[in-house]
C-alpha cells in the first residue's frame, strides 16, 4: 500500500493517501495485515522453550521445531534452563537476528515486558506457548490446553476414587494435602481454580481435611515445578502433622511433583501392603510418571497432547505471518492484565491404570516404552 501511495504524482494527495493507510493498519489486530511475509518467504521463527529439566518441553520445542520446518521456516529453538535472565538474553538475541515471529513458554510470565516492547518495536508477532504472558500487551495470541479443567480432572478423580459422592454427603472424613504449581506460572492459577472449584466444597463440609493447615493456594506453590522442593515440603508436611494419622489424598498439579511427593511418602512408610500409597494426581503424563501409574504408585496425570499443541502454535503462526488471523476458541478468559489474549484452548484427558493403552493408541508412547 505504501509503495504504490509513493509512485503517486500529487504530494499532498500521497500524504492523505498515507495517513488512511496507516490508521487502516493501525486498526487491525495484531496478526493482521501488518504484518506480511518476509521477502522471499519463509523467514525463521524463535522458540523460547523453559529448560530441558522436563521431557515434556524437549518434546513441545523439537515438536513445533519440526512442524515449522515442514511449513517452510527456519527455527531458532533455545531453552532457558529455568533462569529468567537466560530466557530475556535469548529472547533479545532472537530480536537481535531479525526472527519473523516468537513462539514463547515463559519462565516468569511476568518478566518479559521490555523484552517483548523490544520486539514490538520490531515489528516480531509474539505467541504465548501454554504459559500466558503477563503484564504486556505485546502478546498476539496465547495457544495451550483448557487449564482449568486441567485442575477439575485431578479434583474430580480424587472425589471419585474416594467415593465422596456429591457435595453435601455424609460419610468417612478423608486427610488430603495440596500442591500448586510454581508461584511465576500463571497457568498455576488456573489449574488451582479448577481443583478448589470441585474440592472446595467438600473442604467446608468436612470430608475433606488439610491437617497441615495450608490452604491457600500461596502456601502450596512448588517454586519452578521442582520434585526435589515438593519432596521435601511434603517430608515436612507428614512429620508435623501425621503421626499415626494417614495421609489419604495428595493434590499434585504436575508429574515432577508428583514422583518427589511418592518418594517423601515411601520415606514415611507409605507403599506397602499394611500401609499404601494414597492417591496422587499429576499432569503432563511423562514416561517415568506413565510407567509409576503402571505399577500401582502414582495412581492418575492428565494426558495433554504437546504434539497437538505445537501444531496448534505452528498454525497459528503460519497464519500470523501469513498477513492472516488465526483460529481462537476463547476471547474471553485470559485477561494478562493489560489485554484479553485471543486463545486457543484444547481439552486435556484424564489417565489412570485402567487407561494408559490410550498413550500407546495415539502413539505418543510405544508399548515397549510403558513396559
Amino acid at each position: 500500500m505504501r509503495t504504490r501511495t509513493a509512485r503517486l504524482a500529487g504530494a499532498a494527495l500521497a500524504a492523505a493517501l498515507l495517513s488512511v493507510s496507516l490508521t487502516a493498519c493501525g486498526q487491525e489486530a495484531r496478526g493482521g495485515s501488518r504484518y506480511q511475509p518476509p521477502a522471499g518467504g519463509g523467514g525463521t521463527v524463535g522458540l523460547a522453550m523453559p529448560t530441558k529439566a522436563s521431557e515434556r518441553w524437549i518434546a513441545d520445542g523439537e515438536n513445533m521445531a519440526e512442524q515449522f520446518r515442514k511449513a517452510g521456516y527456519a527455527t531458532d529453538l533455545q531453552y532457558g534452563d529455568d533462569k529468567v535472565e537466560n530466557q530475556i538474553a535469548q529472547i533479545e538475541n532472537m530480536i537481535t537476528k531479525g526472527r519473523t515471529l516468537l513462539v514463547v513458554a515463559a519462565i516468569d510470565g511476568s518478566a518479559l515486558t521490555e523484552v517483548l516492547r523490544r520486539a514490538e518495536d520490531a515489528g516480531i508477532p509474539v505467541i504465548a506457548y501454554d504459559r500466558l504472558i503477563m503484564g504486556t500487551e505485546h502478546v498476539d495470541y496465547y495457544a495451550s490446553f483448557d487449564n482449568e479443567r486441567v485442575g477439575e480432572l485431578e479434583a474430580r478423580y480424587i472425589v471419585d476414587k474416594l467415593e465422596l459422592g456429591p457435595p453435601g454427603s455424609a460419610g468417612k472424613a478423608y486427610n488430603i494435602e495440596l500442591f500448586a504449581g510454581s508461584p511465576d506460572d500463571n497457568n498455576t492459577r488456573y489449574f488451582w481454580n479448577g481443583a478448589m472449584k470441585v474440592l472446595q466444597p467438600y473442604l467446608t463440609s468436612g470430608r475433606l481435611v488439610v491437617r497441615s493447615g495450608q490452604t491457600r493456594m500461596n502456601q502450596a506453590t512448588t517454586l519452578r515445578w521442582d520434585g526435589g522442593t515438593a519432596q521435601k515440603r511434603m517430608d515436612d508436611l507428614i512429620s508435623k502433622n501425621y503421626g499415626a494419622q494417614r495421609v489419604d489424598a495428595v493434590l499434585s498439579p504436575y508429574d515432577g511433583i508428583s514422583i518427589g511427593v511418592i518418594s517423601a511418602l515411601k520415606s514415611a512408610g507409605y507403599g506397602t501392603k499394611s500401609r499404601p500409597l494414597p492417591v496422587v494426581t499429576g499432569q503432563d503424563a511423562e514416561l517415568a510418571s506413565v510407567k509409576s501409574i503402571i505399577r500401582g504408585e502414582q495412581t492418575q496425570t492428565v494426558f495433554k497432547d504437546t504434539r497437538k499443541l505445537a501444531a496448534q502454535a505452528v498454525k497459528m503462526g503460519d497464519a500470523v505471518l501469513n498477513g492472516k488471523k488465526p483460529e481462537v476458541n476463547n476471547v474471553t478468559d485470559y485477561d494478562n492484565g493489560k489485554k484479553t489474549v485471543p486463545s486457543f484452548l484444547l481439552n486435556p484427558v484424564s489417565i489412570d491404570k485402567t487407561n494408559t493403552r490410550l498413550l500407546v493408541d495415539e502413539g505418543y508412547f510405544t508399548a515397549g516404552q510403558l513396559k
